[in-house]
């Protein structure tokens, strides 16, 4: 029997996963990485130890927490703050898949003697070709989560087994309560792991000295329009808690970290057809040569239906997106991900730049 390491969340989904792999003749392990213990001592959504133990003793696996909060506070906690100081909206879950999930269940694997590790995401991992490895899109839409896997290297998707790309939701909540596990209806975490009290402003806010100062909204031309919180409590495309009243509905266009600056205006002037990205990373392909153009599908953000476009590499490395048709509220931070026509991630990157929104 083959050995496999999955990381176990303590929820319905990871602990499937186990179940399924277990069911295919493997040899599992489960493993609970503990990324974040609040000040009030409250464990984290996404390391429910309690659960994911009482889950693998019902399987029938062994079991085992491994500590790397320091990791996730390198990784992921001190980029998130300071990425909402210079008025970013950055994707935590991103950093954490590539830099502490997969890394530290890959150094775990080689501990123990497994030649895999496994998740719960709904998606699926494809050996194209070209001998590379890539991330397609579950057949559950609804579900699908591969928007949050761009930035996961050769290395770690050769390793990697994702036993749900092909069930729904209910067909996993099924499993497990036939299964008689204790997670079947646990609901399902919807928030940032590590706020566990309060809006991701209030912690920011509460552990940065920075961004919460007040400071100025203004319109496209310089206008000054009333008064802001501190530019940390504000994204893109927002409208509710602007706190202006102006007779007409106003949305964030664009936050000016270096002056302390957030610009609003009509919805019309959030749409672009053009957008910039860096910190690029390809999977289905080696990379794309400078002034090379691809055709392929481009979601902005998690929710965001894939739109069409060509992207085009810069002899800096980062990418160029131009879309058929102008997309609404592209967010510096936020990630843009390529599709091609068979829903496999081509690669993405982190939008750095609106062209003409």
């Amino acid at each position: 029997m083959e050995k496999v390491v999955v990381g176990m969340s303590g929820g319905v989904d990871s602990a499937v996963a186990a179940l399924l792999l277990k069911k295919s003749g493997y040899d599992v392990v489960g493993v609970t990485l503990r990324t974040w213990q609040s000040d009030e001592d409250y464990a984290n959504r996404c390391c429910d130890i309690d659960d994911a133990r009482s889950t693998a003793h019902r399987i029938g696996i062994d079991y085992y927490p491994v500590n790397c909060t320091s990791d996730f506070q390198r990784f992921v906690v001190e980029p998130f703050k300071n990425s909402y100081v210079r008025g970013l909206t950055p994707n935590p879950c991103i950093e954490c898949n590539r830099y502490v999930k997969w890394e530290k269940l890959l150094y775990y694997s080689k501990v123990v003697g497994a030649k895999y590790i496994a998740t719960g995401h709904y998606a699926s991992v494809v050996k194209l070709d070209n001998g590379r490895y890539t991330v397609k899109q579950a057949e559950h839409a609804e579900k699908d989560q591969t928007y949050m896997l761009w930035k996961l290297t050769q290395d770690q998707l050769e390793s990697t087994l994702m036993p749900l790309g092909s069930l729904s939701k209910t067909e996993v909540r099924e499993i497990a309560k036939e299964a008689g596990l204790p997670v079947a209806s646990k609901p399902d975490s919807q928030e940032i792991c590590f706020v566990t009290n309060g809006s991701y402003a209030d912690y920011i806010e509460s552990a940065e000295s920075d961004g919460d100062t007040e400071g100025y909204f203004i319109d496209t031309q310089g206008n000054i329009l009333g008064r802001h919180r501190g530019i940390i409590h504000y994204t893109v495309g927002q409208r509710k808690g602007i706190g202006l009243a102006l007779g007409y509905p106003v949305y964030v266009k664009e936050i000016r970290a270096e002056t302390n600056e957030v610009v609003l205006c009509g919805e019309q002037s959030l749409y672009g057809k053009e957008i910039i990205c860096s910190d690029v990373n390809f999977m289905s392909i080696p990379g794309l040569k400078t002034e090379e153009e691809l055709a392929c599908s481009v979601k902005i953000r998690y929710r965001h239906q894939a739109q069409p476009a060509i992207i085009a590499a810069a002899n800096d490395g980062s990418v160029k997106i131009t879309f058929s048709s102008p997309v609404r509220a592209a967010t510096p931070g936020q990630s843009a991900v390529f599709y091609d026509s068979e829903n496999r991630i081509i690669g993405g990157g982190v939008i750095t730049k609106i062209c003409d929104a």
